[in-house]
Formats: structure tokens, C-alpha cells, sequence
């Protein structure tokens, strides 16, 4: 079998830490997962910021997106996202300036609303609380107009690196707020359904229904987030997807940590009403073999009409994780490069 419209297939990694592992640990296996992916054919690889969980090592985003791109050749390398309201734009446009000097033509830079983090962790940030977002659109304008070149040459503050380069801006977003401006700004989107799948039809519509071109796009672009766990096996893949599940639970707990070894059974863990709530976060996920993939592949994209998928796979072991990439690649028909 496969696949009825092939996309583009691309990555999302937290850099997880493992029970009983280290941040320093983690890197060097995102690395090795980066350099995984550009040999099987995926399109980018992007990290996300996230703040206070010790499961994820990914914090600092800027600098491990020079670390992976400054280890792999071809892929493009990005953020998914950087959590805007965090910074200044002026920070973010020297940061993503200085990747797009260092490695040209492999820079992304999706961006989001959200802290990323709880909210005594969103007040360390220096973060402004009382705006819940609202202020995201003017934030955006300010760092996109570091990019461009002024109408004459006076600016009393300008981006060095930044000004001038093209680094792509796409917006994320797990609700309708950034998919409707994005599809106003004629930017590209991505939708994180591998935790809001509950939202993903309606943003969609959404962006696609206010679409204006611009000179990013001439037609909507949409990426979807899928968690995938792939292994030789449906039962393996079953056992494997329990790690992810218990960072959910513990999440929901208010007591996120490490990312744990798999069980054999989740219901000596959760609660009735915790599964009910795991389940529906994972619905759109896909779970088991390369066949299970590949069937559950054309089902989304049939119904989504996407343009690309990014997945994310929270898998504790690294040899386990790789394979499951690999298979992946194979049901998404992606042409390995030696």
C-alpha cells in the first residue's frame, strides 16, 4: 500500500529527558536524531521552548537549533516555536539573524503566543500577565519589521544580524486566534493537533477561509502536528506510546517530570476519568506498525488536506525512538539518502 498524496514529513522534538538521564545527555541524541532524519528524507527539524520541565531540554531554543544545524547539512533547522511573548522581538530577530548568517537557506522561525511554561514560571520570564496574548500581533509586527530593510537608511534601532535576511515566520497555534491571523498575514501555519486535536478542523477552515496573499505565500500552507509512535509491532508500539502517556498524566497532575520507561499496563496508573481525558488528547495520534501508520497517514491527510506533517514521538528508549522515525519515513514514502 501507499500513500494515495505524499507531503513533506518533518520533525518536532522536545529533546526529553529521560528518568534517570541529564540535559547533557539529551543533546547529543537529538543531535543523533537530526542527523537520523536528514538521512531518511524528512524536511525540518524543529524544538520548541519550553520552561520549568525537567522532561525537556529544549529551553534555551536559539541555541540548541545552532547546535543541530551546526551538526547536520541539508535539513532545515527551527523553532516550534519560540513563545514570543517571552522576549523582545529585537532579541529573537538577533538570534534568528545570527542562525540565517551562520547556516543560509535552513532557518525557521515559528512563533507562538503561549508562555510555554506555568504561570509563576511565565512571572520569571518577566512576562507580562495581564495581556494573555492580546499584545502577540503588535509583538509580531515589531519583529518582522526587524527583518526588513527600512524605506531610507536612518532606524534608530536595527537587528545585526537580521536585517535584511530571509527567515521564514510561521505561525503556530493550537486554537483559532494565530490560525486566523496567520491566514490574514498570508503566512504559513502550523497547527499543534498532537495536543488540541479537538481544534484542528476549525482552525484550518479558518486559516484557509482568511487567507490574503502576501510575498511569503500566494496560497495557504498548513502544517499538522502528529504524535506518532511506530514500532516493528502494534503491541510494541502500544508499550513504547505508555511513556508519552505517563508525561501526560503527570502533566495534568501539576507534577510534570522526566520522561519514564514504558509499563505494561496504564491502568494501574490512571484514574477512569484521567484515561477518558489522555484518550481524547491522543485520538489523532497514530500508535503501531508501519501498515498501522501508513493507513492512519491517508486518513489524515484525506481530511485535512494538508501540506505537510510534523511529527513528535516521545519515546524513553533512543534505539526505539530512531526506529521509530525510520518506520515513519518508510509508510510517509520519504526517499532515504545515503
Amino acid at each position: 500500500m501507499t500513500l494515495e498524496r505524499s507531503v513533506p514529513l518533518s520533525v518536532l522534538d522536545l529533546a526529553p529527558v529521560v528518568e534517570g538521564g541529564t540535559p547533557a545527555a539529551s543533546f547529543p541524541q537529538t543531535l543523533e536524531l537530526a542527523q537520523h532524519a536528514e538521512r531518511l528524507g524528512y524536511n525540518r527539524y524543529w524544538l520548541a521552548e519550553h520552561h520549568n520541565m525537567a522532561g525537556i531540554a529544549s529551553s534555551a531554543t536559539s541555541v540548541v537549533i545552532g547546535y543541530v544545524a551546526g551538526g547536520t547539512k541539508r535539513i532545515r533547522v527551527g523553532s516550534g516555536g519560540i513563545m514570543l511573548p517571552n522576549h523582545a522581538p529585537l532579541v529573537i530577530a538577533e538570534q534568528f539573524g545570527t542562525l540565517e548568517s551562520m547556516y543560509p537557506g535552513r532557518i525557521d522561525l515559528g512563533l507562538g503566543r503561549a508562555p510555554g511554561s506555568d504561570q509563576t514560571t511565565a512571572r520569571a520570564l518577566r512576562r507580562d500577565l495581564a495581556t494573555h496574548g492580546q499584545e502577540f500581533p503588535e509583538l509580531l509586527s515589531e519583529l518582522r519589521a526587524y527583518f526588513n530593510p527600512p524605506a531610507d537608511e536612518y532606524r534608530p534601532v536595527r537587528a545585526t544580524p537580521g536585517e535584511g535576511l530571509n527567515v521564514p515566520i510561521w505561525l503556530l497555534g493550537s486554537s483559532g486566534f494565530s490560525a486566523k491571523l496567520a491566514g490574514e498575514l498570508g503566512l504559513p501555519f502550523s497547527f499543534a493537533s498532537h495536543f488540541a486535536p479537538e481544534y484542528l478542523m476549525p482552525a484550518i477552515h479558518l486559516y484557509r477561509s482568511s487567507f490574503r496573499p502576501s510575498e511569503a505565500l500566494d496560497k495557504p500552507y498548513i502544517m499538522v502536528g502528529v504524535n506518532i509512535v511506530a514500532a516493528d509491532t502494534d503491541e510494541e508500539a502500544k508499550r513504547l506510546a505508555t511513556s508519552q502517556q505517563q508525561q501526560f498524566l503527570s502533566l495534568i497532575r501539576g507534577r510534570p517530570g522526566k520522561l519514564r520507561p514504558p509499563v505494561d499496563n496504564m491502568d494501574d496508573l490512571w484514574q477512569p476519568h484521567e484515561r477518558e481525558a489522555l484518550e481524547s488528547k491522543f485520538n489523532f495520534g497514530i500508535t503501531g506498525s508501519k501498515a498501522a501508520v501508513e493507513s492512519r497517514l491517508q486518513e489524515i491527510l484525506r481530511d485535512t488536506m494538508a501540506d505537510e506533517l510534523i511529527v513528535t514521538s516521545q519515546i524513553y528508549d533512543h534505539e526505539a525512538r530512531m526506529r521509530s522515525f525510520a518506520l515513519i519515513a518508510e509508510a510517509g514514502s520519504l526517499q532515504a539518502s545515503v
